[in-house]
């Protein structure tokens, strides 16, 4: 586990085969939240991989968002190439010169801020910072903490504006502010990692009319792809697919639940996508199973945390099941 770039993010599997050359093939990738069920519905044809997006295509990707997100006016709603590249986006356009964040979190946040030259404090919940702005992952990557709606919006003050990223938000639509958003209320959803495209890198930002009018500035008149809005317009209109998608989530993170609870393992929490474990052998778990070819999330700043991503196929749950059955040698 000395690769350092494991610890940053998920989905390093080239890394990981360098490190375990004799690993068990083909690896399997649990290291991301991102759904191993992806969308499979049309995608984008040769002709408009040909030729510049009409505005209009955007427009209706953004509608057919607009109501996945129960929001009712897409005006609100503005397609950006992945919830990534907002967040790195939201310190210039909000102007907020300091900024809590409720940790632990996605590493992405204060990379941004800190990139910015912004002033950056830990955050709670029963007593939040003085900052200009707050930063709350809802529910939480890695730990699946949640925070209700109404909670949320209360943290919304004249002084301090709420950035709520809801990248793993399908799974629970019921927490989601998106509907209450404004420019002091900003949202972030991601369209990969519940739709299993994590490459069509597509996301949103839910905000008020200045915020949009600035992120629209931003990207200019063509913000996503193709594929992108192909891919995404379909998704979003097809709800049958979401609420099947999401029982089936259910169903196996708990079957994941009983495999990490019988291996000895400890449940902290996580969303139906991904479950944080922890444990006193993190590192020696890290490694064996990279050397059955199963790559894991491991975690600088808490080295008992593990994160295991849902396996996609049965095959794959037999390998992980048999690996950790197994247990350390």
């Amino acid at each position: 586990m000395s690769g350092a770039n494991y610890y940053r993010h998920g989905g390093r599997v080239d890394e990981a085969a360098k490190q375990f050359p004799d690993a068990t093939l083909p690896w399997i990738d649990l290291s991301t939240g991102i759904n191993p069920h992806a969308w499979a519905g049309p995608r984008a044809d040769f002709a408009a991989l040909r030729r510049l997006p009409d505005p209009a295509e955007t427009a209706a990707l953004e509608k057919a968002a607009a109501a996945a997100f129960n929001v009712a006016d897409p005006a609100m709603v503005v397609a950006i190439p992945g919830a990534e590249a907002g967040l790195r986006l939201l310190p210039g356009l909000t102007g907020a010169a300091s900024v809590g964040i409720l940790l632990p979190t996605y590493g992405g946040h204060a990379e941004a801020w800190a990139t910015a030259g912004r002033e950056i404090r830990a955050a709670s919940l029963e007593a939040p910072p003085d900052t200009a702005a707050l930063v709350i992952v809802n529910p939480n990557n890695p730990d699946g903490r949640t925070v209700p709606p109404d909670h949320l919006r209360s943290l919304v003050t004249e002084t301090r504006l709420l950035i709520v990223d809801e990248s793993f938000g399908e799974v629970t639509p019921d927490l989601s502010v998106a509907p209450h958003a404004h420019d002091r209320l900003i949202v972030l959803r991601s369209f990969g990692k519940f739709y299993g495209l994590a490459g069509v890198r597509l996301g949103f930002i839910i905000a008020g009319p200045a915020i949009i009018a600035q992120v629209r500035a931003a990207f200019g008149d063509w913000p996503v792809s193709a594929e992108a809005l192909a891919a995404g317009t379909e998704a979003y209109a097809n709800h049958a697919w979401a609420e099947a998608t999401r029982a089936r989530l259910r169903q196996e993170s708990e079957r994941l639940d009983l495999m990490l609870g019988r291996a000895g393992l400890a449940l902290l929490g996580g969303t139906t996508l991904f479950r944080l474990c922890a444990t006193s052998h993190a590192a020696s778990w890290f490694t064996h199973l990279a050397r059955h070819g199963i790559l894991i999330r491991p975690f600088a700043q808490q080295q008992d945390w593990l994160r295991f991503g849902l396996p996609g196929t049965e095959a794959e749950w037999t390998r992980l099941e048999a690996a950790l059955q197994q247990g350390l040698s």
